[in-house]
C-alpha cells in the first residue's frame, strides 16, 4: 500500500529537544521523535506544537516566540529534508520532492496575552494552528481541568475563533472542556479538529472524546487524532491493540472519514506498548490491514483524513 502523506497532527518535540540536549537531524535513544526516526516510520508531515507550559503563563508569548525560533532553527538546520508548509499545495509539494513537510502549531492560547492582533503576527509568522486552551483557564475559556465550573469560551475566545477562521488556521480543540467545544461548533464556520484524543466511551478520561463530540466532527468534516498517550489509551496496560479498539470504535458508529493521527510523540511519561517511537507507524498499519480495513480506511487514517481537512481550513 502506497501512503503518500502520512500525518500526525501533534507532538511535542520542539520542548524536548532542549530538555533532552538533542537536535531533529540526529538520530537519537532519547525521546520519539526525530528526523530520521520519521524517515524510518514513514512520517512525512507533522505538526510542531509550540506548548506553552503552565509555569511559563507569566511569559506565555515570550516562550512561545522562543519555540518558533528553535523550529526554524531545525528547519534551517535540515533544510535538505524538511522544509515549512503554510496550506495542504505546500505539503503535497514538499512530501512529493521526499522531503518532511512541517506545519507549526501552538498548543496554548495564553500566548496571545488576550491581544487578538498577536494572533495575526503569530499567523504571519507560520503559525496555522492554536490549541485555544490547555487544561486550566486562559484569556479564550476554560480547559478540561476546570470542568466543574460550566464556562466554555470567554468574549475573547469567542473572536479568537472567528479570527482564526478569516486568516484560514485550523482550530484545535484539544484540553478544551466540553462546554467550550460546543461553543467552537456554534461559532465556526470551517470543520476543526482534536489534535490528540481518544474516545471516552473506551477510556474514561477527561481528555477523551465523547460520542456526541464523535457525532459531530464525524458529521461536519472535523478530525480526531488518536493519540498514543497510555493514559489515553486505556487504564491498564495500554498497547497498540487497545488503541485499535479506539478505531474500531469510532469507525463502527461515525465511520473513518473523521480519525486521523495525534500522537503526542515527546509529551508523555513512558508510553504503550508496541506505540514506542515514530518507527512503530508501519506497525499501525499492518494492524489496521489485520484487523479487515481496506486500502481507503487505512490511507484515510493514515493522513488522507488530515489532508481533506487542512485542503478545506488552511489558505
Amino acid at each position: 500500500m502506497y501512503l503518500k502523506q502520512v500525518v500526525d497532527g501533534h507532538c511535542d518535540t520542539l520542548t524536548a529537544l532542549t530538555a533532552q540536549k538533542r537536535s531533529l537531524g540526529e538520530r537519537s535513544d532519547r525521546g520519539q521523535l526525530d528526523l530520521p526516526r520519521m524517515f524510518s516510520g514513514g512520517l512525512n508531515v507533522q505538526f510542531f506544537a509550540a506548548f506553552i507550559s503552565p509555569r511559563y503563563k507569566d511569559m506565555a508569548l515570550k516562550k512561545c516566540l522562543q519555540l518558533i525560533d528553535q523550529f526554524y532553527a531545525e528547519l534551517n538546520a535540515n533544510k535538505e529534508v524538511i522544509e515549512l508548509a503554510l496550506h495542504a499545495g505546500d505539503i503535497r509539494r514538499i512530501t512529493g520532492s521526499g522531503k518532511i513537510a512541517a506545519l507549526l502549531s501552538i498548543e496554548g492560547g495564553e500566548s496571545l496575552t488576550g491581544d487578538i492582533s498577536i494572533l495575526r503576527i503569530l499567523y504571519r509568522l507560520g503559525v496555522r494552528s492554536l490549541t485555544l486552551t490547555w487544561n486550566g483557564r486562559n484569556e479564550l475559556g476554560d480547559g478540561v481541568g476546570e470542568g466543574e465550573t460550566g464556562g466554555g469560551l470567554s468574549l475573547f475566545g469567542r473572536l479568537v475563533v472567528r479570527e482564526m477562521n478569516s486568516l484560514g488556521m485550523l482550530i484545535d480543540i484539544s484540553h478544551l472542556n466540553e462546554k467550550g467545544f460546543w461553543d467552537v461548533a456554534e461559532i465556526s464556520n470551517q470543520p476543526f479538529a482534536a489534535t490528540h484524543a481518544n474516545c471516552r466511551a473506551i477510556c474514561n478520561h477527561p481528555r477523551n472524546l465523547s460520542d456526541g463530540q464523535l457525532e459531530y466532527l464525524a458529521k461536519t468534516g472535523g478530525i480526531v487524532g488518536l493519540t498514543f498517550v497510555p493514559d489515553f489509551i486505556a487504564e491498564h496496560n495500554p498497547d497498540l491493540e487497545k488503541l485499535i479498539r479506539h478505531i474500531d470504535y469510532i469507525a463502527s458508529r461515525f465511520g473513518t472519514g473523521c480519525i486521523g493521527l495525534g500522537s503526542d510523540f515527546d509529551g508523555m511519561e513512558g508510553h504503550a506498548l508496541g506505540l514506542e517511537d515514530v518507527t512503530c507507524l508501519p506497525r499501525l498499519v499492518d494492524a489496521l490491514i489485520k484487523r479487515g480495513y481496506g486500502d481507503d480506511d487505512v490511507t484515510g487514517i493514515m493522513g488522507a483524513n488530515w489532508m481533506r481537512l487542512l485542503d478545506r481550513v488552511l489558505k
